[in-house]
């Protein structure tokens, strides 16, 4: 039995892969605990997964909508934050672990742990494409960078980049680089595709986390489908009170209810463009619409993939109504969205992405044993 220690934040989307992945380790036998922030103790506890609070780590409200540049400099605090880094080098030399894995966004961690010679895999929870092209470009990593922390430099010492994304939609997993990085597949829990009901059934989630403009664009996606001939399930998740939203009769709107339970009795869902959110419909067959609600971040990227690939259309968060109910419909009455997104579903339950991980992970170990 070999012993994984997990670190992760409080980001929304990343952490899904990395607790399907740690279930696949469990289920093998090996031992898994995860350090984060409190909030996701109850997440984490939920898989079997032992969980460490961070104690130093800076303030983060990842649900609470703050101005561009107060954004910009939480995101660059937490993930550059040395009180992480030395949290988790403190809890790897309390109880050392066979292997460390650090969220790719951990620039501090993953400098730290380099910085003490620890065995350490990054974890990226989206297109790798994205991670190293546009995001490296951003403000958040440029300044990073100046930090000695910008996403090339505290990737060099790991020993392997496991990429949780799809390699044939990920543009550069299409190229399959060589080195240390490796894709194995998006990690999802989905084993069969959805079942369409006779009357179209929309799911409507714009993320966990909160975003600029975030209630106003439910609101506008709310106005527009008042009238469609569609029922539509929203989730508005711990950043949107469902009380300030107006809904028509055709829309249930919840604060929470799992995605798992709703996503197989739909027709299509309009997201954010979230790789998680993304990646779970598109297994479950489901044409998107996605509506990117950050400009910094993988949304706009995973949705002009989805398009390209002919499984959803994407529009701009300033839509109109008629945009927007223009597109849901364009979607809902064009076999080839489906047939796209269901080609996609297959190959990615085919796949097993999280049981990929684990191999990877374990196989680590054990030449690092050898």
């Amino acid at each position: 039995m070999s012993t994984f220690l997990f670190a992760t934040l409080d980001a929304g989307g990343n952490l899904p892969p990395a607790l399907l992945i740690g279930a696949e380790l469990m289920r093998s036998g090996h031992s898994v605990r995860f350090m984060g922030h409190p909030a996701q103790s109850d997440a984490v506890r939920a898989t079997g997964a032992d969980f460490v609070p961070y104690r130093s780590a800076v303030p983060m409200t990842p649900t609470v909508e703050l101005p561009a540049l107060r954004d910009i400099t939480m995101m660059l605090s937490v993930f550059t934050d040395a009180g992480i880094g030395r949290d988790v080098v403190t809890e790897a030399r309390r109880d050392p672990p066979d292997l460390l894995v650090i969220d790719c966004l951990l620039f501090g961690a993953l400098g730290a742990a380099a910085k003490e010679g620890l065995a350490y895999v990054s974890l990226v929870h989206s297109f790798y494409a994205f991670f190293d092209g546009p995001f490296r470009r951003n403000p958040i990593s440029v300044l990073a960078r100046l930090k000695g922390l910008g996403p090339r430099q505290v990737l060099e010492g790991a020993d392997l980049v496991l990429v949780c994304a799809d390699p044939d939609l990920d543009p550069a997993g299409r190229s399959r680089r060589s080195g240390n990085v490796v894709w194995a597949g998006a990690a999802v829990d989905v084993t069969a595709p959805a079942t369409p009901p006779a009357h179209p059934h929309v799911l409507v989630s714009l993320s966990t986390t909160a975003f600029p403009g975030q209630p106003e664009v439910l609101q506008r996606i709310l106005d527009a489908v008042a009238d469609l001939p569609i029922d539509v399930t929203v989730t508005t998740g711990p950043a949107v009170d469902p009380g300030r939203l107006s809904a028509p009769p055709n829309v249930a709107v919840h604060r929470y209810i799992p995605h798992t339970e709703v996503m197989p009795h739909c027709s299509a869902v309009l997201g954010h463009g979230g790789h998680a959110t993304t990646m779970r419909a598109l297994a479950h067959g489901l044409p998107m619409l996605i509506v990117p609600m950050h400009p910094m971040l993988d949304q706009p990227m995973i949705g002009k993939v989805v398009q390209e690939a002919g499984a959803g259309l994407v529009l701009g968060r300033r839509s109109s109504g008629a945009q927007i109910a223009e597109a849901l419909m364009t979607i809902l009455d064009t076999d080839s969205y489906a047939a796209a997104a269901g080609a996609i579903g297959e190959r990615l339950r085919a796949a097993g992405g999280a049981r990929t991980g684990a191999l990877l992970l374990e196989g680590l170990v054990e030449r690092a044993a050898a």
